[in-house]
């Protein structure tokens, strides 16, 4: 699997905003992805070093239009801890 093909985008909420002081970026990621595939793809994209990840996956929500219902996707997050001396990962550049 590519690198571009396992990250999908950073999730931007405001814990996960408050995690990045910490150095723990969130990404959604593939839902086939394994931790080790998430760290070569993020060390790979942004050119840092990663000292752990941690992934949680979300079963699909049950929603219905009139009469009929059916399942969101499901979805896979990944928090990534980069190492103390590896350079930070900027989404907005000011």
């Amino acid at each position: 699997m590519d690198a571009r093909e396992t990250i999908k985008r950073p999730v931007i909420t405001e814990r996960s905003t408050d995690l990045m002081a910490d150095k723990k970026y969130t990404f959604e990621v593939d839902v086939r992805a394994n931790k080790t595939q998430v760290k070569d793809a993020v060390e790979e994209i942004f050119g840092v070093k990663v000292e752990k990840v941690n992934i949680m996956n979300y079963k699909g929500k049950f929603k219905r239009v009139g009469r009929f219902g059916g399942y969101t996707n499901k979805r896979r997050k990944a928090i990534v801890k980069l190492t103390a001396e590896s350079k930070e990962i900027e989404f907005f550049e000011a």
